[in-house]
């Protein structure tokens, strides 16, 4: 006996609709199965130290995929401020971060006062310099330093020059540099005679050595800030994350490669 056309038509519904709730929790599943995909954008300094980091915290934490940004502070800074896709921000000073909360940019109480550096005056192995005072000399030919208008290592650099008198002397010197890691560079293949960078920088360096460390009294606090961007992507996964750079483990990697922690 054939059944109503108002009965099958109800049974066709049934289905259809029994077939979409399983097809979305398949799909939901499926996402549900996907690692989180975390962007950090960090200072160029900091290369080795998060990469290394990086590595144990994907071990505690398999369904989180790490991508990252290095750069000069600024710039990345700038990124963020265009809406580039940026979970969490390191900086190598306070500046940039000040001026991404100034902007609403931060998400509310992620910020952490990270690491503290300190800078130096690094030459090739074989120089005889030994002093700032001697970068005067018409033996020093080329000074790199890390563009002030971006890099915070060449703001702490112009800052120094110009406590100790010296910056109106070596400014035909200045070959300005993308970020700390392109003043290294320089310094190792004899591109410059000099180069001011952080310590943790020439200390990873087997083709430079450090002739002498910037006084702090001569440029302002070297502090690295940490934070969640406010519209990223995986909000509680980048708080924790940044919580996680104050971690034992952690620390233990940022004071290896001669950070000094600014967390207590």
């Amino acid at each position: 006996m054939l059944r109503p056309r108002r009965e099958r038509g109800a049974g066709k519904r049934l289905l259809g609709t029994v077939f979409a709730l399983s097809l979305l929790s398949v799909l939901m599943a499926c996402h549900r199965s996907q690692p989180a995909v975390l962007t950090i954008s960090a200072a160029a300094s900091l290369t080795d130290a998060i990469q290394e980091i990086e590595t144990s915290y994907r071990r505690d934490h398999p369904k989180v995929e790490v991508r990252n940004n290095f750069g000069s502070s600024g710039t990345l800074a700038r990124q963020i401020e265009d809406g580039a896709p940026v979970d969490v921000f390191i900086s190598a000073a306070s500046k940039p971060m000040d001026e991404l909360a100034a902007r609403k940019l931060l998400a509310a109480d992620s910020r952490r006062d990270l690491l503290r550096n300190s800078l130096v005056l690094i030459v090739p192995r074989d120089s005889k310099l030994g002093s700032i005072q001697q970068l005067t000399d018409s033996s020093v030919r080329v000074i790199a330093l890390g563009d002030p208008a971006g890099v915070p290592a060449g703001q702490y650099g112009q800052q120094t020059l110009a406590s100790m008198h010296l910056l109106d002397g070596v400014q035909s010197k200045l070959v300005l540099a993308k970020d700390v890691r392109q003043v290294l560079a320089y310094v190792e293949t004899g591109n410059a005679d000099a180069g001011f960078v952080y310590a943790t920088d020439a200390l990873m360096s087997p083709k430079a050595k450090v002739a002498a460390t910037a006084p702090e009294s001569t440029h302002d606090p070297i502090v690295y800030p940490a934070a969640a961007i406010a519209n990223g992507r995986h909000a509680n996964v980048a708080r924790e994350f940044v919580e996680y750079l104050g971690s034992a483990q952690a620390r233990a990697v940022f004071e290896k490669r001669g950070f000094t922690m600014a967390l207590q």
